[in-house]
């Protein structure tokens, strides 16, 4: 092993020593709230490393599509867990908050740096455009849908609250219907819509592991992700007032991005070796998985573990940032074709959204 491989896997292992200690700490109790935030978020790294490798094994069994379904799946439990817990001790905002910004992350960040990076190792890159097309229309869809409730919000008076209640359990219900009909169409009667492109499944045959052990891994790789998730959460807040953050940006940038750790580098690490085609489904699909599945089960989710039910008004800011997150992800990635400009494009636009909520004291 050269010595590049073999620091390589000593900061590995030494950042994998992070998980036990961070769950100590944690346990034990005195420790500072922001030294634990840290700790907690740089064990998340290792792991969303050793997850984009399990996902890239599966994925030589099942294909891009299916591949990147599962790694959308797993890794969006740090995002499922955060807002969970966030959702027990009422921290409605922060909740609202993360929603929004894993998608942002997921189709601005990780699509943007999969590009940029991708583009830079591969002149053009070329991937399936009307898969991508039917995700981006899937996340118009979510944008839709998302809009119904903080419309009626806007009219709700002392009796109609209960009415509003209704329309957001509603909308959360249609919109797991339709999350279910499109893994449907995607997996049972329209699979071959979904095929890798030539360029994209040109990758070389490496030896693999074999199919039970890529599942174990990617099982307890996405366990470990949500233990240090639930920690994050736990020292989010006396943080955010340590460093002089608002929960907005908290939840929008800062949460998201260490909660997406594992889509973002899957979507990484795919497009800089030529896999356009997952690294779209999985930076996408994910988006697509969030606003459909997650922020849904989180609405019935509240009936049962938080104070009071959650709502799905989201306010104008957010909802304008995740439209026009769709609006550029669509001109980016409609054609099917890639290049590293295409990903400044993108990342200009995430960092423009994240000097905005900085600035911003609220989430509307």
């Amino acid at each position: 092993m050269n010595p590049m491989k073999k620091l390589q896997s000593t900061l590995y292992v030494l950042t994998l020593l992070l998980i036990p200690v961070t769950v100590i700490l944690d346990r034990v109790g005195g420790v500072p709230q922001p030294l634990l935030f840290f700790l907690a978020a740089v064990a998340i790294f290792p792991l969303a490393a050793l997850l984009v490798h399990a996902t890239e094994q599966l994925a030589s069994y099942t294909g891009d599509t299916i591949g990147g379904l599962l790694n959308a799946t797993f890794g969006n439990a740090p995002e499922l867990i955060i807002a969970l817990v966030a959702l027990k001790a009422g921290l409605y905002d922060m909740v609202k908050a993360s929603i929004i910004g894993a998608i942002l992350a997921n189709m601005l960040l990780g699509l943007g740096l999969a590009f940029l990076l991708g583009g830079c190792r591969h002149h053009t890159q070329e991937f399936n455009p009307a898969a991508a097309r039917n995700a981006v229309t899937m996340m118009l869809l979510a944008v839709i849908s998302l809009a119904i409730p903080s419309t009626f919000h806007n009219f709700v008076t002392a009796e109609t609250m209960v009415q509003e209640q209704y329309v957001n359990l509603g909308v959360a219900l249609v919109l797991l219907a339709t999350y279910g009909l499109s893994l449907v169409f995607m997996l049972k009667t329209h699979p071959d819509f979904f095929a890798s492109s030539e360029a994209s499944a040109a990758h070389g045959a490496k030896a693999r592991w074999s199919l039970p052990r890529a599942l174990v891994t990617l099982l307890v790789t996405s366990v470990c992700v949500a233990f240090m998730s639930e920690i994050l959460v736990g020292a989010v807040e006396e943080t955010a007032k340590t460093l002089g953050l608002s929960q907005a940006f908290i939840g929008i940038v800062v949460l998201a991005v260490v909660g997406g750790a594992a889509e973002t580098s899957s979507a990484v690490v795919m497009g800089v070796k030529n896999r356009l085609d997952l690294s779209v489904a999985i930076a996408i699909g994910s988006s697509v998985q969030i606003a459909l599945f997650v922020a849904p089960v989180l609405v019935l989710a509240s009936y049962f573990i938080a104070p009071e039910a959650l709502n799905l008004d989201f306010g104008r800011g957010l909802l304008a940032a995740v439209f026009l997150t769709v609006m550029i992800s669509a001109m980016v990635a409609g054609d099917g074709r890639a290049n590293w400009f295409k990903g400044v494009q993108l990342i200009t636009v995430y960092v423009l959204l994240g000097i905005m909520f900085y600035f911003l004291p609220g989430s509307h």
